[in-house]
């Protein structure tokens, strides 16, 4: 009995007559012997799920940097909770949970530690530019599995670079997570502000809550319930109208008073300056960089620039400030 055939048959009769079918994938840059158990998107969640990469995230900034309490969300917590938020709206437009799961599980891999002002310097500092999403993709395709790579379908990694605002993915799961990843962020750093007592729920203003809720649960409810309702049976994702400038117009007035507000950023020109002198203090010696990014340069060509970069980039918060302290902080001298 093969399994996986019988998967496949089953999304073929059930699944939406828009979602990606596992059956029709563009398949895997390098073609691998399909499995007799898992569907090939469900293998690339699995990859992903059990990469290093995906490990690292727990201790990789959201919004606030260092936070003393156990409850502000990390980079792991914010992708599982976009994974819950668009399977739940995958399963109810009937589009391909797997390939759903899978590209909001890899969407946030190549995040630097300390977030988005890690990003921002590395994007400064390295000669060709840094982005995290398509430093996501570069994670699946090249650094992981000592410069092997997952392989993963052309869909999964269309979906990883394509979960920005201004992209396009080419499947409507992508499209699911694309907005899965708003809802998520906007309401957990609502909740984590609120924590820091940055502002109270009550301070949000009225043209927004009257609109999406009154609580993280009200605003999750009414955001899913939104795009399920004006998505079912179409070939696009969509949010009404209303609903979609709300959400946008909250996602602004977040910025003026988390993102750049002074708690969150409190220590942030610390750890961009952190994050560059590791980058000069490894241009400087490449050589005591880990052997499988040296091998990236002798075997494959690659820049170093690149690699410096992609060491940095895949640090974890407490690994960056452990080697800074390693490499630059004076330490006692004993007998």
């Amino acid at each position: 009995m093969n399994i996986r055939e019988t998967r496949e048959a089953w999304e073929a009769q059930y699944l939406s007559p828009y979602a990606a079918l596992s059956s029709r994938t563009q398949g895997r840059d390098v073609p691998e012997t399909l499995c007799d158990i898992r569907p090939e998107y469900q293998r690339d969640r699995d990859r992903i799920l059990h990469c290093k990469a995906f490990r690292r995230l727990k201790h990789k900034t959201q919004v606030f940097l260092a936070p003393e309490g156990d409850h502000y969300r990390t980079r792991l917590t914010h992708t599982l909770e976009v994974a819950q938020i668009a399977r739940t709206i995958a399963r109810s437009l009937r589009l391909n949970e797997d390939l759903t799961e899978a590209i909001a599980l890899g969407h946030d891999l190549g995040h630097t530690p300390f977030g988005h002002s890690g990003e921002f310097i590395l994007n400064q500092i390295c000669p060709d530019g840094f982005s995290h999403y398509k430093q996501s993709v570069r994670v699946v395709e090249v650094l992981e599995k000592n410069g092997k790579g997952l392989n993963l379908t052309k869909e999964v990694r269309d979906g990883i670079m394509n979960h920005r605002t201004s992209g396009n993915p080419s499947t409507l799961e992508g499209r699911v997570v694309r907005l899965s990843d708003k809802i998520a962020y906007i309401n957990h750093d609502i909740d984590d502000a609120i924590r820091a007592k940055i502002f109270r729920e009550e301070e949000i203003p009225e043209c927004y809550t009257s609109v999406l809720g009154h609580s993280v649960r009200e605003r999750l409810n009414t955001m899913i319930h939104d795009i399920i309702l004006h998505s079912m049976d179409q070939p696009a994702i969509l949010m009404s109208p209303g609903m979609e400038e709300t959400m946008r117009e909250l996602r602004l007035w977040l910025f003026e008073h988390v993102y750049q507000n002074d708690i969150p950023k409190a220590e942030e020109g610390k750890a961009q300056r952190m994050i560059v002198s590791l980058y000069q203090y490894y241009m400087e010696h490449v050589t005591e960089l880990p052997e499988e990014y040296r091998q990236m340069m002798e075997q494959r060509g690659e820049k170093q620039e690149r690699v410096v970069c992609d060491y940095i980039a895949g640090m974890s918060d407490s690994y960056a400030i452990d080697r800074f302290v390693e490499l630059f902080v004076p330490k006692g001298w004993k007998i």
